[in-house]
């Protein structure tokens, strides 16, 4: 959920991002090898669309994105993603898991990413985007509802198209409202939000000011929009797609799960709960 902003920051931090990362879209080391047969259905490839939050962005021990963490495809031991817990089920997994995520994109770039997963030819597709649409430089600059729709739409229909017998999970966008609750009472906190985290919802974080609390309401509101439409839209790609029913946006989280870096980003904890909360579980493969 990286904004444009900072990408000159970036620039410096990637300098030690080799100390913790295998680099963006690297195959990630998978948690087993597995040894049985591959159980009817399950997917040999899969690829994560996203932004920082699947890029896994603060979760390792410097700030840049962090893939071997991430929720959806991280090969990391322990952080039970989604790569790992279909790996122990279908040996062939190994090794097939892309991480097209990128730091700082919103609804928008979200089509470029899927025709990324439709060349891999993945057979599931994660799919978490929103919190940027929605972390604007003020309320007025988010994505409108209508434009977010058209551009999830675009994306899915690049997946549905290039990838017709691939299945897709579709996960709502993380409550950053609840976040700011947690968060505006503590100092720390305040203080790396106030460099400019987030500012549609964080800024003055420590204000109670009607202004500032009708500002945040409205970005929890338009949050609730954009996933209303992901669910619309992903009811609309058909049986292929599962939403996943809001439970990424219902994690009832604490500070101890977000990245001391920002307090923003979900660290290797936060990454562990959302693959908990989002994976499928016993579905139909």
């Amino acid at each position: 959920m990286l904004r444009r902003w900072h990408v000159a920051v970036l620039a410096v931090l990637c300098v030690f991002a080799l100390a913790c990362e295998e680099g963006a879209g690297a195959t990630p080391r998978p948690t087993s090898t597995g040894t049985a047969k591959p159980k009817p259905g399950y997917p040999s490839s899969m690829a994560a669309l996203g932004d920082s939050i699947t890029a896994g962005y603060g979760s390792c021990a410097v700030y840049v994105a962090c893939s071997r963490n991430s929720w959806s495809t991280g090969g990391a031991d322990g952080v039970g993603s989604h790569y790992g817990r279909i790996l122990a089920k279908n040996p062939k997994m190994k090794g097939k898991a892309r991480d097209f995520a990128v730091p700082g994109a919103d609804a928008a770039d979200l089509e470029a990413q899927a025709a990324s997963a439709v060349d891999a030819g993945s057979e599931y597709v994660t799919v978490l985007v929103g919190a940027n649409d929605a972390c604007a430089g003020d309320v007025a600059d988010m994505t409108s509802v209508k434009t977010f729709r058209s551009q999830v739409d675009d994306g899915l229909d690049r997946l549905r198209k290039g990838l017709p017998k691939s299945r897709v999970l579709v996960v709502s966008i993380p409550d950053l409202y609840r976040l700011w609750e947690l968060g505006h009472d503590n100092a720390e906190a305040v203080r790396v939000w106030n460099r400019g985290i987030c500012p549609s919802m964080l800024a003055r974080p420590t204000s109670t000011a009607d202004a500032d609390n009708d500002r945040r309401h409205k970005v929890k509101d338009r949050i609730a929009a954009y996933n209303t439409q992901l669910e619309r839209a992903c009811e609309a790609y058909g049986k292929r797609c599962r939403w996943d029913g809001g439970s990424a946006n219902r994690v009832d989280f604490s500070l101890s799960l977000v990245s001391k870096f920002d307090y923003f980003h979900p660290n290797f904890d936060g990454q562990k709960r959302l693959a908990d909360v989002t994976w499928p579980g016993k579905i139909n493969w």
